[in-house]
């Protein structure tokens, strides 16, 4: 064993040079490479924001003493858009539904929310505010569900009985998207 070590000892005493220059080239290509990495621990010192950051930051810490004013009731709103679409109702019930029928695509329970002010619809996005002012007035609806692929421009309104849901058939009339 103590002939191995000399050996090798020996071995390295006459590479040094080759070795030195190695290791050194690897540091520099590192460093030149991946600068970031290799100085990663080095601290800069402080950096500070600019003018622009500083009156955003400021802005909203001032945003939560300030008045709200009055926002406008979603029944007296403007319509974004208006069509003239079938519109059929639905229940929650496992023919009708999935295995979760009381459950919307969104998450919603239907169940225990139990009121009727939520539709299904594909072509609109989660949460959009409707009105079907032939049919219901100025009563808004909420998208929190979604109908089968096939039906692409139609919307289902969610209703608890299911003889009222086969009663309101299908009816074509205007759905105001607020």
């Amino acid at each position: 064993m103590p002939k191995m070590s000399s050996m090798v000892l020996r071995r390295l005493r006459q590479n040094a040079l080759g070795v030195s220059v190695g290791v050194l080239t690897l540091l520099v290509l590192t460093n030149i490479l991946f600068p970031t990495f290799v100085n990663a621990d080095v601290d800069t010192g402080p950096h500070y924001p600019d003018d622009a950051t500083v009156a955003l930051m400021v802005d909203a810490m001032l945003n939560a003493s300030r008045e709200f004013g009055e926002l406008p009731e979603a029944s007296n709103a403007a319509p974004k858009r208006v069509l003239t679409i079938p519109v059929t109702a639905y229940t929650s019930d496992v023919a009708q539904t999935d295995a979760t029928p009381c459950i919307a695509a969104r998450g919603f329970d239907l169940c225990a929310h139990n009121e009727e002010d939520v539709i299904a619809a594909n072509f609109l996005p989660m949460g959009a505010k409707v009105r079907l002012p032939d049919i219901y007035g100025d009563r808004v609806f909420t998208v929190v569900d979604r109908m089968n692929a096939r039906y692409s421009y139609r919307v289902d309104v969610w209703m608890r009985e299911y003889q009222d849901a086969r009663n309101f058939g299908v009816k074509y009339t205007t759905v105001e998207v607020l």
